[in-house]
């Protein structure tokens, strides 16, 4: 999936090794800084952004997804917020425009290869590739090797995905923001079990060289940016030590 639609910006995306941590650092600043600008303007509030917003921030980086897609993507859906007779459900989190960037990244790719947006335009996940998905992660997940704590959760998480899998295939389609709520809560999960399990010395290490990366940014962020940041430093370098897949949709 990640190939299909990120082909023509040749923005395939590797785990970086710790000695390149710095730029890690660097290109999310703005990238995390830029979305959660944009998006507090367009609701209109400084509502500060959700540890589920930061892992979904995270995950489009990671995955290759270009800043101008996200951007397009919050305002369509704003826009179309904005279109509604009755706004009685406003727009709380970035997981309510995770479809809208998806279309955003489709429109990009076409545009870049030249070709003519489909009308009238499909933005779902065909569920037997999501299904087929689910079930790859539960396979991985259930051939690692984790801390005892985390091994129980790991297992769990892969019945539960097998679980999702199987109602994908059975029932009528289901909304993919749901779903794609459901898999950042259980990495979440997973991050935390593996965390209380890491060894203090080992945590202890990955925080120092957090906050030395982190160290040239600081005046320019916010208290609540610097946690989040450092957060998903020590996120994504225990999923990689531990083999972890990563559980988005956005990494299909």
């Amino acid at each position: 999936m990640r190939d299909l639609l990120f082909g023509a910006f040749q923005q395939i995306v590797h785990p970086a090794p710790p000695h390149l941590a710095p730029t890690i650092v660097e290109t999310y600043f703005n990238y995390f800084t830029e979305i959660e600008e944009h998006f507090q303007r367009r609701r209109g509030t400084l509502l500060l952004m959700s540890p589920l917003d930061w892992a979904l921030m995270e995950t489009w980086k990671d995955a290759g997804i270009p800043l101008e897609a996200v951007l397009r993507g919050i305002d369509a859906t704003f826009d179309k917020w904005e279109r509604r007779p009755r706004k009685t459900r406003k727009v709380n989190g970035l997981a309510f425009c995770a479809q809208e960037v998806l279309a955003a990244v489709e429109e990009l790719k076409e545009a870049a290869v030249g070709a003519a947006p489909k009308q009238p335009r499909d933005t779902g996940l065909e569920q037997s590739l999501v299904a087929g998905f689910l079930e790859r992660n539960a396979e991985q997940l259930d051939q690692l090797q984790l801390p005892a704590t985390a091994q129980t959760l790991a297992r769990e998480t892969a019945a539960n995905l097998r679980s999702l899998a199987e109602s994908l295939s059975q029932t009528a389609p289901m909304q993919m923001e749901d779903l794609e709520r459901r898999l950042t809560i259980a990495e979440e999960k997973l991050f935390a079990a593996l965390l209380a399990a890491t060894p203090d010395e080992a945590l202890f290490q990955v925080r120092s060289d957090a906050d030395r990366d982190l160290a040239p940014y600081r005046r320019k962020m916010t208290a609540p940016q610097i946690e989040q940041l450092q957060k998903q430093y020590v996120h994504k370098r225990l999923l990689e030590q531990y083999h972890v897949p990563r559980l988005s949709l956005f990494y299909m």
